[in-house]
């Protein structure tokens, strides 16, 4: 029995699936492969967007919620690798990496001992959290010019009261307009 599987408690894909309900998100489609579960949410922060967000469940071992955080970015990069590396300093409770396809990942990991939905929850506003936060110093990386495109006037939140029930668990927030 290795270290992982001693007193791990039993985490199965329904659990998540009733996590999911009980935060009030609701994800866009599951997959199984291999023993692990995963799950696609398409989720809103304050300020960024549309930011396609991962909650994998390997039962054995943790639930990992990770973000693509932005496009690919190429070699001639190396200031934005160092921007990682110092927000992986400056915001605990998540770390960024860059993908086998280059692109910049945010990513938060719960062991399977102190997972349920709270924690979930939690650990999904911390990744919006961060998205927001950052937003700023990302837009060159998000956007062709880094100009925010113009959003429709009737653009409605995807996950107003999921943001509402975490607010006070996260970081006072800055003034977060961003132009």
């Amino acid at each position: 029995m290795s270290s992982a599987d001693a007193g791990a408690r039993d985490v199965r894909p329904a659990d998540v699936e009733g996590w999911f309900v009980e935060i009030g998100l609701e994800p866009l489609e599951r997959a199984d492969r291999e023993g692990i579960a995963s799950w696609d949410l398409l989720l809103d922060g304050r300020l960024r967007h549309d930011l396609r967000v991962t909650v994998i469940l390997d039962p054995s071992l943790a639930v990992i919620v990770w973000a693509h955080y932005a496009p690919p970015i190429g070699d001639m990069f190396r200031k934005s690798y160092r921007k990682l590396l110092r927000w992986n300093d400056e915001f605990p409770f998540v770390k960024f990496s860059v993908g086998e396809d280059e692109r910049p990942l945010l990513a938060a990991e719960l062991p399977i001992a102190d997972a349920d939905a709270d924690e979930l929850g939690l650990a999904i506003a911390r990744i919006l959290d961060v998205a927001d936060r950052l937003l700023d110093e990302s837009r060159g990386w998000l956007w062709i010019g880094g100009v925010k495109p113009i959003e429709p006037a009737d653009r409605v939140p995807r996950n107003p009261a999921f943001l509402a029930r975490y607010a006070d668990r996260l970081p006072p927030a800055p003034d977060l307009a961003v132009g």
